[in-house]
């Protein structure tokens, strides 16, 4: 009988979980199968798989087909590469101990290659998680300010209290402007005038010489004197 490896749909409506079997060819989709090879979750991301890649090599070196889906799932596991392997040690080309060394090996790659693309997605999320937040943070400062501005006095109001208060400025400085020519107005400097007048008046009451008045009369009246004795 033809054998077909297929997937079982399970699980709840909207959130499908598929079993891997190999069934019948004939019979219905979720009916009968002849062995469970395992199971294929779509809801997480990456899509978990689990499988048994021994079973699913042995269906296929006897003829099973898989469904297009189902092979997809089995070169993603590297069952159609453990099979090709296989074939090799048919023919006498590789040992069983090489194709267990470069399944291995292709394995060792698969799952650095795995942990590549979750790092990748882990960074993904991370940043779509920084810009949510960033998102929210603006939106609650915009509901912040709009709240601020809604309690905020009017501006009519505050323009009134400004003109109010203005004039009041100019009155307080008005006596400052009065006092400032009292205090350079210099009285010494009137008095300097007097000071070299008094000075001019009494500087030629100090050249008189009456001594030099004098000195006429005593010689007439040494003269008067000297004529009897002539």
């Amino acid at each position: 009988m033809p054998v077909r490896i297929r997937l079982q749909r399970h699980g709840k409506k909207g959130k499908p979980f598929y079993w891997v079997v190999a069934a019948d060819a004939r019979s219905k989709r979720d009916g009968k199968y002849l062995e469970k090879l395992g199971t294929y979750n779509p809801n997480t991301h990456p899509a978990t798989v689990d499988l048994n890649i021994d079973a699913s090599v042995k269906w296929l070196q006897n003829g099973a087909e898989p469904t297009n889906t189902a092979k997809a799932i089995l070169s993603n596991k590297g069952v159609l590469l453990k099979h090709h392997l296989v074939k090799g040690v048919a023919k006498g080309a590789l040992t069983e101990a090489q194709v267990e060394e470069k399944f291995n090996q292709w394995l060792a790659e698969k799952e650095k290659a795995a942990q590549s693309v979750n790092a990748s997605l882990d960074k993904a999320k991370a940043e779509a998680k920084a810009k949510a937040l960033e998102a929210e943070k603006e939106a609650n400062e915009k509901r912040a300010a709009a709240i601020a501005a809604a309690n905020a006095p009017e501006p009519e109001a505050v323009e009134e209290v400004v003109a109010e208060e203005a004039p009041a400025a100019p009155a307080e400085e008005a006596p400052i402007a009065e006092e400032a020519p009292a205090v350079e107005e210099a009285p010494v400097a009137e008095e300097a005038p007097v000071v070299e007048a008094v000075v001019a008046e009494e500087a030629p009451a100090a050249e008189e010489t009456p001594a030099a008045e004098e000195t006429p009369a005593i010689e007439e009246e040494s003269t008067e004197e000297d004529k009897p004795t002539a």
